[in-house]
């Protein structure tokens, strides 16, 4: 599965480039970002490194990367770059979700609306099971998984609930 760009009601969704970085190292760049899924922010350098190792692609064939940047739109166009999502899909019809925007835009819907932008997406090119896994208590992260229809399960890995939903593609 290839990425292509997408359409929310705010949002374009761009498939990830290593030229984002630059501009997505101030995005990410909050260490309060890091609270519920650890580590720290990577500098610019460390960022486009990642971002190449993402964009070659999954070693495993049966498996796609799929990353895309949020790029807020402005009153004439073209606004700032806000966030991300990704999907990691795997043959068969299941794709682990994940979303992240950085905190200036935080508190204003835009994870929920990209997360709902992504399942549709998903679901449209066939994937019929979406999982996102979130710290029990990152209250913002859940509301995000249910506004993507996304119901918690019993199921606890690493610590982090198994958010899923099951959709006929």
């Amino acid at each position: 599965m290839i990425p292509t760009a997408f359409r929310t009601e705010r949002l374009d969704l761009l498939p990830l480039r290593v030229e984002h970085a630059d501009e997505m190292s101030f995005v990410l760049g909050d260490p309060a970002l890091h609270t519920f899924i650890g580590g720290t922010p990577d500098d610019v350098e460390a960022l486009r490194a990642r971002y190449r190792r993402m964009l070659a692609g999954s070693p495993d064939p049966a498996v796609s990367w799929c990353n895309w940047v949020l790029r807020l739109r402005g009153r004439d166009g073209l606004g700032p770059l806000v966030g991300t999502v990704q999907a990691t899909v795997a043959w068969g019809g299941s794709a682990e979700i994940a979303w992240v925007v950085g905190t200036p835009w935080q508190g204003r819907g835009l994870a929920s609306e990209a997360a709902r932008g992504l399942v549709d997406w998903l679901t449209g090119h066939g994937v019929r099971t979406c999982v996102a896994h979130v710290h029990p208590d990152h209250a913002a992260s859940a509301a995000v998984a249910r506004a993507a229809g996304l119901a918690a399960t019993d199921v606890v890995q690493d610590g982090e609930i198994r958010w899923e939903s099951a959709r006929d593609a």
